[in-house]
C-alpha cells in the first residue's frame, strides 16, 4: 500500500503510562489537534498505554504506532532505543521490561531518600504525581519538587537538584544496549536509536558504538531531534547513510512535562513506510 506523500509523522511520544503528562487517549487526541496523521506512543520500558491509544486512534481516526523507548546503556553511558511494532508479549522483552522498572522504582526511592534529608519530599509526594502502572522515574520526582514550591518546573529539576553530580542523583541499571536491539529485533520490532547526538544531556556513544549496534540489527537513527545540535544532525546523518540506517525525525512530546511541540521533528512518508514492512506488529488504523 503506498503512503500518502504529505503524512505529518511524529514517531516517538510518552503518555502519562511513563513520563508524559497526557492520558494515551489525550495523547492521540492532541496529536489529532496538532494536524498529526501518524502518531508513535513509545513510553519507556512499558507498554501499558497501547491499548487506550489504540481505541482513541480508530475513534479520531489517527494512525498508531506502538512502541516501547527502552533504557540501555553502553560502554557507561545511557542510550535509549526506540521499538516500533514489536511483539508486546515477547517473553524477553517482558522480562528485561519488570526488571528495569524495578530497577527506575528503586533508584527513585533512593533519590527520595536522599532528598528528604533536605527537602520536605516523601515517596507518597511523588506517587501522588503518577498514575497506577506508571513506569516512576525522575521525572516524577521532579513533578513533585514543583508540587511542594520548591522548583518552578521539571525543566529547573533537572538542570539544578536531580541532575548528575549533585548529592541526590541515583545512576540507574539498565542493559546493554547491543542485548537491547537484538531483543527487540528477535520480537519483530524495528528499533531506532533515539536522540543519539544529545551532548546537552551527557557524553555521547561515538561512531564505532553506533557501528557495532548496527551490525546487531539496529535499522535506524532520530536525526532531527530538538536536543541532537545542527553539529549532530550533520554528524548522525553522514553515519547514517554510510551505514545504510534509515533517518527519523520526532518531538519526544511528555504534554506539559516538557517544551517539546507534536510534530516539532517528523519523519519522512518513505521512512514511516519502510518502519511499517519490517514490523512484525501492525498500525492501528481506524
Amino acid at each position: 500500500m503506498g503512503v500518502p506523500r504529505d503524512l505529518v509523522i511524529d514517531l516517538h511520544t510518552h503518555s502519562n503510562a511513563s513520563d508524559g503528562t497526557d492520558s494515551p487517549a489525550g495523547l492521540v487526541a492532541a496529536a489529532a489537534a496538532a494536524g498529526v496523521d501518524v502518531v508513535a506512543l513509545t513510553d519507556h520500558d512499558t507498554t501499558a498505554g497501547w491499548a487506550e491509544a489504540g481505541a482513541a486512534a480508530r475513534r479520531l481516526g489517527v494512525v498508531l504506532v506502538p512502541g516501547t523507548e527502552f533504557s540501555a546503556r553502553s560502554n557507561g553511558i545511557s542510550v535509549h532505543l526506540l521499538s516500533y511494532l514489536h511483539d508486546p508479549a515477547h517473553q524477553a522483552l517482558v522480562l528485561q521490561n519488570a526488571e528495569v522498572q524495578a530497577a527506575r522504582t528503586e533508584r527513585a526511592r533512593h533519590m527520595v531518600d536522599r532528598l528528604s534529608r533536605d527537602y520536605a519530599i516523601t515517596w507518597e509526594d511523588v506517587l501522588a504525581q503518577t498514575e497506577p502502572g506508571t513506569t516512576i522515574g525522575r521525572p516524577h520526582i521532579a513533578d513533585a519538587l514543583v508540587a511542594l514550591g520548591y522548583l518552578t518546573d521539571r525543566s529547573a529539576a533537572f538542570t539544578s537538584i536531580l541532575r548528575p553530580g549533585t548529592p541526590y542523583y541515583v545512576p540507574h541499571v539498565a542493559p546493554d544496549g547491543i542485548e537491547v536491539i537484538r531483543a527487540v529485533r528477535d520480537a519483530g520490532g524495528v528499533p531506532v536509536f533515539a536522540h543519539p547526538g544529545a551532548d546537552g544531556r551527557g557524553r555521547v556513544v561515538p561512531d564505532t558504538v553506533i557501528e557495532e549496534m548496527a551490525d546487531a540489527g539496529l535499522v535506524g537513527l532520530e536525526v532531527r531531534h530538538r536536543d541532537n545540535s545542527q553539529a549532530q544532525q550533520v554528524r548522525l546523518a553522514e553515519i547514517a547513510r554510510s551505514l545504510g540506517l534509515i533517518m527519523t525525525g520526532s518531538s519526544d512530546y511528555h504534554g506539559t512535562g516538557k517544551p517539546n511541540r507534536l510534530a516539532e521533528n517528523t519523519t519522512h512518508p518513505d521512512v514511516f513506510a519502510q518502519i511499517e514492512e519490517l514490523g512484525r506488529s501492525e498500525v492501528i488504523r481506524q
